[in-house]
């Protein structure tokens, strides 16, 4: 039924105790929570595994925070930037030791994932306060919320 770690028919949907969905577990997982009595069976189909019916929702027995579920992205800050950029420049490719913003902040910008770019001070001084097309400089990167862990 199930290969891997794909999500498959055979897998389980989970409920918590106030009936929003959790996630989704393997048949497996599901049997090992229904022994353990940390949860019951909502929902079953025709067939048995053991002297289970074989479960196809479960629903937690006690409530789970899920706060982590609700969390905002990562944080954004100079140092996050100069990690996701790779202590490397945006505009020549040197070794970054500051943080440039693309939208210059006196024109409104803000420091966010998609409006900064890790920059040395040469190049950050150059384009001051203008956009990159302004100041004739190339963007060698796309700023945007890095998509994995931030490397150290």
């Amino acid at each position: 039924m199930r290969s891997g770690k794909g999500t498959q028919m055979g897998d389980v949907l989970v409920l918590n105790a106030s009936y929003e969905p959790l996630q989704r577990v393997s048949l497996r997982h599901a049997i090992k929570m229904l022994v353990r009595e940390v949860a019951v069976i909502e929902e079953s189909d025709d067939t048995s595994f053991g002297p289970f019916p074989r479960p196809t929702v479960l629903r937690l027995v006690r409530y789970v925070v899920t706060a982590w579920m609700h969390r905002p992205g990562r944080l954004c800050t100079k140092t996050a930037i100069k990690a996701r950029d790779r202590q490397r420049c945006a505009y020549c490719g040197g070794r970054a030791e500051t943080v440039d913003h693309v939208l210059p902040r006196s024109r409104g910008g803000t420091l966010s994932w998609e409006n900064a770019v890790a920059a040395c001070l040469r190049c950050n001084h150059r384009k001051a306060d203008r956009t990159p097309e302004e100041a004739g400089m190339l963007l060698l990167i796309v700023p945007a919320e890095p998509r994995r862990a931030l490397p150290s």
